[in-house]
């Protein structure tokens, strides 16, 4: 397992939960049937109030950053629904969900930017988001 992080503490903390979850974990069933090892009641702490506290960051394969997901990233923050921009650069991975047309129906950044289905009134959770942080960005995320 590797670990990256600003500041090697958190890393020794996910270090440390991991090897407790591969001595003592119990076999969990999970959707994906890969299973999971699972430890009860164990945890990690990060300081990300601190100025270059870090973001720890674990995982057991290589993660390659690539314009595909950024290209997906960039088409769930204009709320669109349309494969057509995502296969205008190189991105595949919805076209089995997608209609004739292309049309996926309320998929992640419609719902983030167009709250309508589930409410009475239409809510941006992004501009809303973008707003406070803007107006007050030491304010905790949950509040």
């Amino acid at each position: 397992m590797r670990c990256t992080a600003i500041k090697f503490h958190a890393c020794d903390n996910i270090t440390i939960c991991s090897a407790r979850a591969w001595k003592n974990g119990r076999d969990r069933t999970d959707r994906t049937g890969a299973g999971t090892l699972s430890v009860f009641g164990a945890q990690t702490r990060s300081r990300f109030a601190r100025r270059r506290a870090g973001l720890p960051a674990a995982d057991n394969e290589k993660v390659r950053t690539s314009n595909r997901l950024v290209y997906e990233l960039l088409w769930f923050l204009r709320g669109d629904t349309n494969i057509r921009y995502l296969n205008e650069h190189g991105v595949t991975i919805w076209n089995e969900w997608a209609d004739e047309n292309g049309e996926l129906g309320r998929v992640y950044g419609a719902q983030w930017r167009d709250g309508e289905a589930q409410t009475a009134c239409a809510v941006d959770q992004i501009d809303n988001l973008m707003a406070q942080i803007k107006s007050n960005p030491q304010r905790p995320a949950a509040n």
